[in-house]
């Protein structure tokens, strides 16, 4: 932390210090690229998926008609918790005066500690996507090859993980474009936006947005481009631990990649008595969890 002297001019008045360091801008809210966000008003939240049904039969003339059982899939549990900090005003910072300086900077460094702490707990989910020590409903991690399902196993990961690329990219996509319910059923499911490291940002961009194939002398289309995939373009995330790993968020509908706010950043202070001191606290609730494995598909290179 840096103290400038009096004569600075955002010094408030001449002999009073100006506290620097505590104002750095800060990056958007990352999570709202990373999750669909939702209210809750309760202890914690249940996703549960439905299985949905298998394909219709044939029906004999004078025949029954085949029935089919509507059954419960994996059960994800998100618990909410509670994040806070909080900093002190001496009371003699108070007798001073200094308090409109020096306690109002430091309620721009209390925001900013937790809006940073929010966006690491929604990156987390990313960065333990291939972690199997991080699981969710069905027992697995975010990206993996074996998911299981009423029929069979499925994946949302490349099975052999590759660099970002225009051909992993498109290998990712048409794996996509494959994807099926948990009866084994297809599903239009469609890649929406692709998410990356900062250090991949140029790369990303490069690859979707070339008029022409990326990084070859073909004269050819770039497929990507012409068809419209990934409508939502590249979106960096400075909170990503891994440099090497990317994902791509699809149209999961309802319960895929999900925030839970069950109370927003909340504001207090106080006065003690013993010491005079003023405090000051902000706290939130929340929690991340994935309702649906395909909501994102991703890569892990080796």
């Amino acid at each position: 932390m840096i103290i400038s002297t009096g004569n600075h001019p955002k010094a408030l008045w001449p002999g009073v210090y100006s506290w620097w360091g505590l104002e750095y801008a800060k990056h958007p809210d990352e999570t709202l690229d990373l999750f669909d966000v939702k209210t809750s008003k309760k202890a914690y939240e249940e996703l549960v998926e439905s299985t949905g049904f298998g394909l219709a039969q044939v029906k004999s003339q004078g025949g029954s008609i085949t029935y089919d059982t509507h059954q419960q899939g994996p059960v994800t549990r998100a618990i909410h918790v509670v994040y806070g900090l909080g900093y002190i005003v001496t009371e003699e910072e108070l007798e001073d005066n200094l308090y409109m300086d020096v306690s109002q900077s430091r309620v721009s460094a209390l925001a900013f500690s937790l809006a940073t702490t929010d966006n690491i707990n929604g990156a987390n989910v990313y960065n333990r996507a291939f972690n199997s020590s991080y699981v969710f409903g069905d027992g697995k991690e975010l990206c993996a090859t074996d998911h299981p399902t009423l029929s069979g196993d499925q994946s949302n990961e490349l099975a052999v993980g590759a660099a970002l690329s225009e051909t992993a990219l498109e290998d990712l996509l048409i794996q996509i474009g494959q994807a099926k319910n948990n009866r084994g059923l297809q599903i239009r499911l469609m890649g929406q936006s692709l998410h990356v490291p900062v250090d991949q940002m140029f790369e990303a961009t490069r690859i979707l947005k070339s008029v022409q194939q990326n990084d070859t002398a073909n004269n050819a289309v770039n497929a990507l481009k012409t068809m419209g995939m990934l409508p939502g373009g590249v979106k960096p995330n400075h909170y990503f631990t891994d440099t090497n790993n990317w994902f791509v968020r699809t149209n999961i509908p309802t319960a895929g990649m999900c925030k839970f706010i069950r109370r927003p950043v909340t504001f207090g202070q106080d006065n003690d008595f013993d010491t005079g001191n003023a405090k000051a606290k902000a706290t939130f609730r929340s929690s991340y969890t994935v309702g649906d494995f395909r909501a994102v598909y991703g890569s892990a290179p080796p």
